[in-house]
């Protein structure tokens, strides 16, 4: 996105060198394998159900429908897709003391009137190849949405299984 093809005076190959990029990095497209995109469909749709499954036992489900597929192939599309499984994880309750503690600003705050306190969250909706993720900008006491913007993720898709 940081290359400008249209620009007449400094050519694609300097951009890229400017960037620190091979030209190779500009023109490359990342292939995912049309199975691979069902099987983040079918993880996507377990993952919601129970989101405490890891990478074991997706595979047991996934076994279980008729899909052969090991442990290594599982953690990568569930890395791809940035989730993993809940659970308790050690001494995350203890702070590091080098962290500075910032003050909660609104614990004492009585929220009475629009426009008083503004409050962000961020989603992602899966499509049928690829995800679109949300981002919303909310007043908290009208829980009106001021503005939002979409981010599409398409993966292009090649080959069959």
């Amino acid at each position: 996105m940081l290359i400008d093809r249209t620009n007449e005076f400094i050519s694609i190959t300097r951009q890229a060198a400017l960037l620190g990029l091979s030209r190779s990095a500009i023109y490359y497209e990342p292939v995912v394998d049309s199975y691979d995109i069902e099987l983040m469909r079918i993880i996507d749709e377990q993952y919601t159900k129970t989101p405490f499954y890891g990478s074991r036992r997706m595979v047991v489900t996934l076994r279980g429908i008729g899909h052969e597929v090991n442990r290594k192939r599982i953690q990568r599309l569930m890395r791809v897709m940035g989730i993993e499984a809940i659970y308790p994880k050690p001494r995350l309750s203890k702070a590091n003391p080098e962290h500075k503690i910032y003050p909660y600003l609104l614990r004492d705050l009585e929220i009475n009137r629009n426009n008083h306190v503004w409050g962000t969250d961020i989603t992602y909706i899966r499509l049928a190849k690829g995800w679109v993720y949300l981002v919303a900008i909310m007043d908290w006491f009208s829980r009106y949405v001021l503005s939002w913007e979409l981010c599409i993720l398409i993966i292009m898709v090649h080959g069959t299984h």
